[in-house]
């Protein structure tokens, strides 16, 4: 009987899933391998392939011994295929099959659109490391650089993860979908990535920390609604992966807190009080909270766009159909199939917006982007908190869902971040109060020096507490080349 916990390391590709023994699907993989080196080395992090890098790489799936830290290049990375330890007799937990034995092989019905959930989120982990290639060149410190690096790496090993369900499970059809994920290219006007978000630039590091908070977040909540599917590799994928992913938001959470923490230190030390004192604060070379407020407008409205229309029918077909349940679908108590229940959406009504109860089964979106906010909401609080703490009067809010959107119910309608409405010349007009003008990206960017001094911080960004690995403040997390 195949080991779950042990990851296979006698084949070019580190695996838990027996590939010694699935011939096809190794040969399938082995001929991808070479394509996504060469998307690696020209997509990947650029100037930085022939570094050591202190990297953190699976060697198991068991709780809390899956993780080696050591030094590695980037291209040398052992990425692989890693599913989560299998739950001896799962029932599936939600949709017409609740009670029934998940499945172990695609149903032929279902083909189609599980091809298409493997496909979408496969299509996001490139994406951002496309989005992110640059960054490394203006890294604050080490630690930041080598942190943007293992979310790279492991974004790379997500995409792996989605190739091998699609290579192993969907045919012909499943490995040009995988070559198509080499294929497309964040941004490019002929073949872009698949959803908007993906195709921003990522164009300095607090957008990049914005990024890891927000949208990362977003897919965290994908793939925790992936994880409850009756399709049982693909929810084991998506369990490991969420190992992974909860570092991507950490980064986040903790880079976003050390640039309140330097901006605060800042003004604190040179006697300023209005935080709205915008040209004092940034002649002090660190990032004002007025600029940092625009970047979560603007990162949180782009994610809110990933959940998709709020009704939709695509959604309720994949819950009735088992495949994708909702965001710890085990946790909440009901009959786990909706035929009856409803659930409140805000919508746009005679020039208001009103709560409308909509059948629970086509409000699916809605509901996960409202755990979503829910979410987001409490590391927002943590921030102002301590932003509070240093007695500045000032506090980062998430917008209204209806500011700045291009899908769903409010795509078409203007509103300030209050949830005010405005017409589309008003909005325009005060645009840049709300959402990062030219100026504040020139600002930001003119900040983005390298530091590649160990132990040493850009001016903009305070010292984490802890160091990875718990390494001491001045370890070398990254020897460049």
């Amino acid at each position: 009987m195949l080991d779950a916990n042990a990851v296979d390391y006698e084949t070019s590709i580190p695996n838990n899933v027996g590939l010694s023994n699935d011939r096809r699907v190794l040969k399938a993989l082995e001929k991808w391998h070479p394509g996504y080196l060469d998307w690696w080395n020209e997509m990947g992090p650029e100037g930085f392939q022939e570094s050591l890098v202190y990297l953190r790489t699976a060697v198991g799936v068991e709780p809390g011994g899956w993780a080696k830290f050591d030094y590695v290049r980037m291209p040398e990375y052992r990425w692989g295929v890693l599913l989560a330890p299998k739950e001896e007799d799962r029932l599936i937990g939600f949709g017409q099959h609740k009670g029934q034995p998940v499945w172990e092989e695609v149903p032929g019905e279902y083909r189609a659109i599980l091809q298409r959930l493997c496909v979408i989120q496969g299509d996001t982990e490139p994406a951002s490391v496309e989005q992110q290639r640059h960054l490394g060149k203006t890294a604050p410190s080490l630690y930041d650089m080598r942190n943007l690096f293992q979310v790279n790496v492991e974004e790379a090993r997500h995409l792996w993860a989605m190739v091998y369900l699609l290579q192993k499970y969907f045919g012909k059809e499943g490995r040009a979908e995988a070559e198509g994920l080499l294929f497309r290219r964040s941004g490019d006007d002929d073949k872009p990535r698949m959803l908007g978000a993906f195709n921003e630039v990522t164009p300095d590091w607090l957008s990049f920390f914005m990024f890891t908070y927000f949208t990362d977040r977003d897919g965290k909540m994908q793939l925790e609604s992936l994880a409850q599917s009756g399709f049982d590799p693909l929810a084991r994928t998506t369990r490991f992966m969420l190992t992974e992913e909860a570092h991507h938001m950490f980064v986040g959470e903790t880079g976003v807190s050390r640039v309140i923490q330097r901006t605060c230190d800042a003004m604190n030390q040179a006697g300023i009080e209005n935080p709205f004192d915008i040209n004092k604060i940034r002649a002090l070379g660190v990032i004002d909270l007025p600029t940092i407020q625009k970047k979560a407008n603007l990162h949180y409205s782009l994610s809110l766009d990933l959940f998709g229309s709020e009704i939709s029918t695509n959604a309720a077909t994949a819950f009735n159909n088992s495949l994708k349940g909702r965001y710890r679908e085990d946790k909440i108590e009901d009959d786990h199939q909706l035929i009856n229940a409803t659930y409140p959406v805000l919508k746009p009504v005679d020039g208001t917006f009103k709560l409308v109860d909509e059948p629970a089964l086509t409000a699916l979106n809605m509901r996960l982007r409202d755990d979503y906010t829910r979410e987001t909401d409490s590391g927002v609080r943590r921030w102002n908190r301590q932003i509070n703490k240093n007695g500045i009067d000032f506090e980062i809010k998430l917008p209204s869902v209806s500011f700045n959107r291009s899908i769903g119910l409010f795509s078409n309608i203007d509103t300030t971040p209050a949830g005010d409405s405005l017409t589309q010349e008003e909005f325009l007009s005060r645009k840049d109060d709300w959402l990062p003008s030219s100026d504040d990206g020139a600002f930001v960017s003119s900040l983005m020096e390298q530091v590649t001094e160990a132990g040493a911080f850009a001016g903009w960004i305070s010292p984490p507490r802890v160091g990875i690995d718990n390494k001491t403040g001045d370890f070398e997390y990254v020897r460049l080349q």
